[in-house]
Formats: structure tokens, sequence, C-alpha cells
């Protein structure tokens, strides 16, 4: 019985994708240190570290359909060595003493932390490759809505007038950021390990240096500078960084979230007909993508808050910290794979309801460009004055239930300065977005330039 909804075959689809699972499950990732296993034992191999008939041996026996899982589970059971199970199992399938030289001179670390790297490669690929078509669906839809009007709400209430394609824009820029922390992070991942027990590479003598760079090299991996069996930053680095970039998307889903509701109504999901909001109320169409963005985003950001805790290891070894990773990258890869496949399919398809923007502006009575009116009169008043002023008017037609605009003809300081074609304009939302339109131009001029630059992370 599945602990884990990640595992659970009626729910876990809302939880991981296939394409993560493929990484972190526990039949690819024991075939991958298989493969790492057979790999090393060729480098070693070519330079004279085992006989040169044992590595096309090891490398046919590293097979996953060769293996008794029911014994390798039962040598970890019997001694506790996350490794030693499977060591005896490869031996045991090796003709002649071929056997003898699987692991030769390496430690658990060197197989899994290997792993680890080309996973963590692999993952940056899916999620860049995501990222940047949200970026692309988004971007088209702020063009497409660049001049289109709607309230711009602080503190949950109206302020002054933007555009939808600004609002969008905003999002688009910091996925954008999001996608530039990606290349960068790209340059400290693809590091992998051969060290032995504390680093040092001991077991190999003075050619561990080039059997390092030999086993690397063959997986199209770079040799670090130096060990990394204790220095996790990188691995903490990237973990966090999938946090960050869930938090963009639990924000975008939460300003969803918001705006579908039905006493706003601005922008909401594509509704698809089957999908069903509840048993009990058959009217709902629940925002279920936007709010489920929130779920995953708190448990990445939660498990990536406990990955830092592994960061700090004792001495040269410490399988404290380590092993927390076997815990926690899986699920946190897994969740964000759905999170980013959410995302996509919610950006993709957003509706953008134009008629009720502006009716919702015009509901304002033209209160949303007080700012206007308090800014002309200012000229004739003073700043202060005229703030003052237009404020009280305000709070006097909001206790009366009167239009703004009414209320601004009807009070002869502001008349004395101000005609009624003035104060017209002066509240005409369409005319006054501010530098939105050119602001949604400036993202859309930095991301085609940005994005030229990224095709060479996707080769």
């Amino acid at each position: 019985m599945p602990t884990h909804l990640i595992d659970s075959p009626i729910y876990g689809n809302a939880w991981h994708t296939a394409e993560m699972r493929a990484i972190f499950d526990d039949e690819p990732r024991l075939q991958s240190w298989l493969d790492l296993i057979a790999t090393l034992a060729e480098a070693q191999a070519e330079l004279g570290f085992i006989p040169q008939a044992a590595a096309p041996e090891i490398r046919r026996v590293c097979h996953l359909a060769l293996l008794d899982l029911a014994a390798v589970q039962r040598g970890y059971a019997e001694t506790g060595h996350s490794m030693l199970g499977l060591i005896r199992e490869l031996k045991k399938l090796c003709r002649g003493d071929a056997g003898e030289w699987v692991y030769f001179g390496a430690t658990v670390q060197d197989i899994t932390d290997t792993h680890t790297a080309l996973a963590l490669r692999q993952v940056w690929g899916i999620v860049f490759r995501d990222v940047r078509q949200i970026e692309a669906d988004l971007l088209r839809l702020a063009l497409e809505h660049r001049d289109t009007p709607m309230i711009g709400r602080t503190h949950g209430q109206a302020g002054l007038p933007i555009t939808a394609g600004y609002k969008l824009a905003v999002w688009v820029a910091e996925i954008r950021r999001q996608l530039e922390r990606l290349k960068d992070m790209s340059r400290r991942l693809g590091e992998g390990q051969l060290a032995g027990g504390v680093g040092s590479l001991s077991s190999y003598g003075e050619r561990g240096l080039e059997l390092q760079r030999n086993f690397l090299a063959r997986l199209g991996l770079r040799p670090p500078v130096i060990s990394w069996i204790t220095a996790r930053d990188s691995l903490v680095e990237f973990v966090n960084l999938l946090a960050l970039i869930a938090a963009t998307f639990d924000k975008i889903g939460h300003e969803v979230y918001n705006l579908q509701r039905p006493e706003i109504g601005e922008i909401h999901e594509g509704f698809v007909t089957g999908t069903v909001g509840s048993i009990t109320m058959p009217h709902k169409r629940n925002p279920e993508i936007a709010e489920h963005l929130g779920t995953l985003a708190r448990l990445i950001r939660h498990q990536a808050h406990a990955l830092a805790e592994s960061q700090v290891h004792e001495h040269e070894r410490d399988g404290r910290g380590w092993k927390a990773e076997w815990a926690l990258l899986g699920p946190v890869c897994a969740m964000t794979g759905a999170l980013l496949r959410l995302s996509q399919t919610m950006c993709a398809n957003l509706v953008i309801e134009r008629a009720r923007m502006a009716a919702n502006l015009e509901a304002t009575g033209g209160a949303i460009l007080s700012e206007n009116v308090m800014l002309a009169l200012a000229h004739h008043l003073g700043k202060q004055t005229a703030h003052e002023l237009v404020y009280q008017t305000a709070l006097a037609a909001m206790a009366a239930g009167q239009p703004f605009k009414q209320a601004l003809l009807e009070q002869p300081t502001i008349t004395q300065y101000l005609s009624a074609s003035t104060i017209g304009e002066l509240l005409d939302y369409r005319r006054h977005t501010g530098a939105c339109p050119q602001l949604v131009d400036q993202v859309a001029a930095s991301v085609h330039s940005a994005r030229l630059t990224d095709e060479v992370y996707l080769t």
C-alpha cells in the first residue's frame, strides 16, 4: 500500500510526472547505479586497475532484470549497508573471478553522488524547458492584452487603473529571472564524484585523478576541483531554486484564485466540460489548478528547508545529512514536475474577461482616478491641500452612495479650477493607465533578447 500520494495509483498524477518518476523511482535509480558500476569498471580496466577481462563481465551482469531484488533487499536488512547487498549479488552473477573487481576501490557515495549529479542535470533540463514554455505562453497573452484596462489593486483594494498586459508582464519578468537563475545554476551542476573513503582517492594511488577524469568523461560529467562528499551547497542551492520557482507559480496561481472569484471575475482558469467543482454544489467551477499549485509549492518549500539542514556535515563523511537527500530529492523534483505541468496547463488556457474588467472599473464610479484629480488641483491649491479636499469629497461620496464624479461636480472649490469636461477627462480610465503599455513592450523586448541566448542551454 502506498504511504505517500506520489506513489498512489489513483492520486499520484497530481503529485508527480512520469518524466520525473523515470529518474527517481527505485528501478531506474538502481539501473543507473548499475550502469555507473559498469562504467567505473571499464575506466579502471583501461588504466590497469583491474583485469581487462573483468570489465565486460561486470557490464554483462549490471542489468536490473538479472538481479534477485529480494536478495538485495535481504542484504541491506542483514548488513545495514546500502550497497553491500547489491555488490554481493553482482559477484554471484559474474563468471570467473570478475566479481572480485566490482566496485574496486570505490565507496558508496562515488556511485550515489555521481547518480545524483546525472539525475539533477536531467531535472534541470525538464525545469528549464517547462518554465521557458510558460514564459512564452504568458508573454503572448501579455502582448495581446497590452492595452486592456483593469483595476490595479493594493492591499486588496482598488488602487489605480493598469492593463491586464502589465499584470501578466510582471509575471513574465519574474519567470525570466528564474530562467536566468537556472542558467547560472547550470554551471554548478554536472560534477561527478570519485573520491574514495575520505575524498582523497587514496585507493588509486598516484593515478587516482587520472581515473577520476576517465570515469567521469565517459558519463559526460566534469571532475570536481575537490571532492564534495561533505560539501552539499550546490545540491541545497538547486533545491532551493526549485522552491523559489515553485513560489513564483504559487503567486501566479494565488492571483488567479482570487481574480476568479465570481464577485471579481476578471481572470480564470480555462474550463473543461466534465470537470466537477463540488459534489454538493453543482454550480461551482473551482480554481482547482491554482489551488493545487499552492499545495505543491508549500510542500516543496518545506522540503527545501529540510534539505538545507543537510548542508551541515561533520568531518569527511556524515551519513545523517547525505542520507536525508535520498528521502527529499526525489519528492521535491517529482512535485516540481507536477507543479510545472499544472502551471503550463493553467497559463496556456487563462481566460481574460475584458468586459468584466471594464465593468469593475466603471463600478468604482470614477474614484479609482482620484489621484488624477488631486494632482490636477495641486497646481492650484498645493498637493497637501488638494489631497485633503479630494479625500473629504471621496469619503462623502461613498457615505452617500454617490458617484465620485457627481460629488466632484458638486464641490465648488473643485469646479472653481476644474471644468466638467476636464473632470470627465481625468476620470476616463481608458486614457490613464500610465506607462503600462510601454512597460509591457520593455519586458517583451528584454525577454525576446534573453530567449536568443537560451539556445545554447537547450542543446
